[in-house]
């Protein structure tokens, strides 16, 4: 049955493809798939991927043999051409995947530098803490009024010794 192909033109052999002859296919693969797969080994520079991408061009081309339109041009020329675009895809989605992976990796980075801040804050918040329980209620106060709540010795003094103005601000002093 290959022999029938053997002799036939490329365009012809499009068409049998479309009418889903594997022979047809076979042939196309035996004429041109030598030039594909060189073609993807020089741009990917392996040889692993360059079968992969050959591969693919092939199962398209047998999947919607109408892509090839012998009026634009040869089907070594369109097969060519498929894996130059699909070697040069892999290229960018692998460079665009390990661009990703790295500023990823940068940022777990940088987020494990605010983990240890953060580890540390919470130290120094319970020594912190702690060194307030320590001391009484009236060495006490007037630091939470400042820190806690975000007033300034002024207003902390005048609210202390005043107790009008404690009731104005709405806090209760001890």
């Amino acid at each position: 049955m290959m022999e029938q192909w053997k002799e036939a033109s490329d365009t012809k052999l499009a068409l049998a493809v479309a009418r889903f002859e594997q022979d047809a296919l076979a042939e196309i693969y035996r004429r041109h798939g030598g030039a594909v797969l060189a073609l993807a080994r020089r741009i990917l520079n392996s040889a692993c991927l360059a079968e992969e991408v050959t591969q693919e061009v092939f199962i398209k081309l047998w999947r919607d043999p109408t892509i090839f339109d012998p009026e634009r041009g040869s089907l070594r020329s369109f097969l060519l051409s498929a894996c130059h675009s699909k070697s040069v895809d892999l290229i960018r989605s692998d460079s665009a995947r390990r661009m990703r992976e790295e500023r990823e990796a940068l940022s777990t980075v940088l987020r494990g530098g605010d983990f240890d801040r953060k580890i540390i804050e919470l130290a120094n918040s319970e020594t912190v803490r702690g060194a307030l329980n320590n001391l009484s209620d009236n060495e006490r106060r007037p630091i939470e009024l400042a820190y806690l709540h975000g007033l300034t010795y002024k207003e902390v003094s005048v609210l202390l010794i005043n107790p009008k103005v404690r009731l104005k601000v709405g806090l209760e002093v001890a």
